[in-house]
């Protein structure tokens, strides 16, 4: 009779940290495949009783991604072009904006604000693990984890690629729950 350990099969389990980072992931690449392939006429199209448009809901998570992520998560400035905008006393100047841009400068926004985000959550989770405090306080007194401000921002891109959907599907009929394997973010 042997004594032996079994050989795990298959690929090592994620961590909760890369476990939340891949979901992140998938719904970025979701709602980039939801928002992206349109000329300017599509990306200011709205339907229903909304005024939001796919040009403005990409420049308004461009806006998330950079303030909930670099900001409030990381400590760092918001940056341009968020820094030459009074945001308080102009609110839906992401939306508004959005809508009127050219959609590969959108695209490029939010895409580099993507970016950003991925290489201030690596840094922040290495400093300061998944139990550890976002850089800003509630008004409760209390710091989010960085656990908190991932799940936050998952469900932000969650809600956010829901109205993608409705947007997209009103525009040129694109459907469908996740982007397909050939679709680059």
């Amino acid at each position: 009779m042997s004594d032996s350990t079994p050989e795990p099969s298959g690929p090592a389990p994620l961590s909760e940290a890369d476990a939340l980072c891949a979901v992140l992931e998938r719904n970025r690449r979701n709602f980039a495949w939801k928002t992206t392939g349109l000329d300017a006429t599509g990306r200011r199209a709205s339907t229903a009783a909304t005024s939001m448009t796919l040009g403005g809901l990409v420049k308004h998570v461009a806006l998330v991604e950079t303030d909930w992520l670099a900001v409030k998560l990381a400590g760092r400035e918001l940056g341009s072009p968020w820094d030459s905008v009074d945001l308080d006393s102009q609110p839906d100047w992401d939306w508004r904006t959005g809508a009127l841009d050219r959609p590969e400068d959108v695209d490029a926004l939010w895409r580099a604000a993507v970016e950003r985000s991925r290489e201030v959550v690596s840094e922040v989770i290495r400093e300061r693990g998944l139990d550890g405090p976002a850089s800003f306080t509630r008004r409760d007194g209390r710091a989010p984890s960085v656990r908190e401000m991932l799940l936050d921002m998952i469900e932000e891109y969650a809600r956010h690629t829901g109205h993608a959907d409705i947007l997209r599907e009103a525009v040129d009929g694109r459907v469908g729950e996740d982007a397909p394997p050939d679709f680059a973010l």
